[in-house]
């Protein structure tokens, strides 16, 4: 369907994206041969609008993040409400009710213990945040104890991406995270396999041998074991048991080690749990949250910990946690985040959940047949195809636009995780135009 309500005219585009192409410098792309950009007009619910004409569906939630789908009245309502007292004021000896709200929201949803929250700009902001908890928890301790500091490292597992900013890059995986070219001049962390028992596979506690020996051996340095809850997002859309979340647990406990969950792609619904580590039951110590929370309008994101870290934190040296985001608390996205969290629960987000994975599991499992794939993989809202060979990211992008959705492949694999509020329709589009590319050889390298 053509987009009929754009002002843009032929030369006009021309001219923004000639621009574009010389001057912008999108994610992940080199400025001397970018990946195409297309110009978008508008968008509304789960259909992104083209400058020239296409109507595009959307099967990203623009990167996990556009949860209701765009443009939603209700959400539109919020900021404008908020806008017209005011956009944003210092958290700095100031406070206000959207953020009190928004805060006590997270603390009735989250897993038991998460009872304090501290509010910033990026997922990526918040893993450093928590980054910065738990090594300031630590040297608490150690000076509470009268014990020198030693736990000055994490623990992670391969396969695994927390974000682009320096520390967080510390704790992704040092050989498919991106980014290598750092490793010289990143914080050294230790680095457990990555869970290998898929998520409805049989449970073998041997799963677990290698992740014990390095708690066992390291432990003395290790102040936080960081990992993403069930499904690995970036390092390969992987699902894993949740009983490897479990004895990560377990282990924590048992050797004095905070654990961290990075929810920031997983919460709010999108594995068919309200948070991912309710699979396996458990409370981590910290809890990272950020992409969905706004429902994809405004950046913000939200680490949450237990009473006993804050408080240890507050009561060393510092007296206080040294951080503080200048667009820490930020109305305008606190009031649209309390606005999603709402909306979420008035549209039913289990049943939405429920019927995208019925789909999935119905159109797109079966393509695991396919000589191309090596595997088709569901999990709520999730659905993603490993291929043989990595994409041609130009032109399966060009040819999904041609198709009329919108998907964003990278390396070998092919996802979505569209808005809660998609079509079966819509949804059997989006597996349709994978199922075309599949069949055609100039999309693959």
């Amino acid at each position: 369907m053509n987009n009929k309500h754009t002002n843009i005219t032929p030369s006009k585009q021309n001219s923004l994206l000639r621009f574009d192409k010389e001057n912008v410098w999108h994610p992940y792309t080199s400025m001397s041969e970018p990946l195409p950009s297309y110009l978008v007009d508008s968008a509304q619910g789960v259909n992104i609008n083209l400058a020239s004409g296409e109507q595009l569906i959307d099967g990203m939630s623009s990167w996990w993040s556009v949860l209701h789908g765009y443009n939603h009245h209700k959400l539109n309502a919020a900021l404008q409400e908020q806008a017209a007292k005011m956009s944003h004021v210092m958290f700095g000896g100031l406070t206000h009710q959207s953020a009190i709200t928004l805060c006590e929201k997270l603390i009735n949803l989250t897993p038991e213990g998460l009872d304090k929250v501290f509010l910033s700009d990026s997922g990526s902001v918040s893993v450093e945040v928590a980054m910065k908890m738990a090594l300031q928890y630590q040297h608490a301790v150690a000076e509470k104890n009268q014990t020198n500091l030693t736990k000055t490292k994490l623990l992670t597992v391969k396969n695994g991406y927390h974000g682009d900013t320096f520390a967080a890059m510390s704790v992704c995986d040092p050989v498919t995270g991106m980014h290598q070219i750092f490793e010289q001049v990143l914080m050294q962390h230790y680095f457990a396999p990555a869970p290998s028992i898929k998520f409805g596979e049989q449970w073998s506690n041997d799963e677990t041998i290698e992740l014990t020996a390095l708690f066992e051996q390291h432990h003395s340095e290790i102040a936080a074991f960081i990992i993403e809850p069930i499904v690995q997002g970036t390092g390969g859309m992987r699902f894993y048991h949740p009983e490897y979340l479990r004895a990560c647990r377990l282990l924590c406990d048992k050797y004095k080690v905070l654990l961290i969950v990075d929810e920031i792609a997983t919460g709010f619904g999108r594995t068919g749990k309200l948070f991912a580590c309710e699979w396996a039951e458990i409370s981590p110590d910290i809890m990272c949250l950020g992409k969905t929370l706004t429902g994809g309008y405004i950046t913000l994101a939200a680490t949450l910990c237990t009473t006993h870290i804050a408080k240890t934190i507050s009561e060393g040296a510092a007296g206080c946690f040294m951080h503080g985001p200048t667009f820490m608390g930020n109305a305008l996205a606190c009031a649209v985040a309390n606005a999603s969290i709402d909306l979420l629960f008035e549209n039913d987000w289990q049943s939405q959940v429920l019927a995208i994975e019925t789909t999935l599991n119905s159109l797109l499992k079966p393509l695991a047949k396919h000589e191309r794939v090596i595997d088709a993989r569901v999990l709520g809202s999730i659905g993603a195809i490993e291929c043989k060979q990595t994409v041609n990211v130009a032109q399966i992008q060009k040819r999904f636009v041609e198709l009329g959705v919108w998907i964003r492949p990278f390396g070998k694999l092919i996802y979505i995780i569209p808005p809660l509020i998609i079509t079966t329709e819509q949804l059997t589009a989006l597996v349709n135009a994978i199922t075309t590319v599949l069949n055609e050889d100039d999309c693959f390298n």
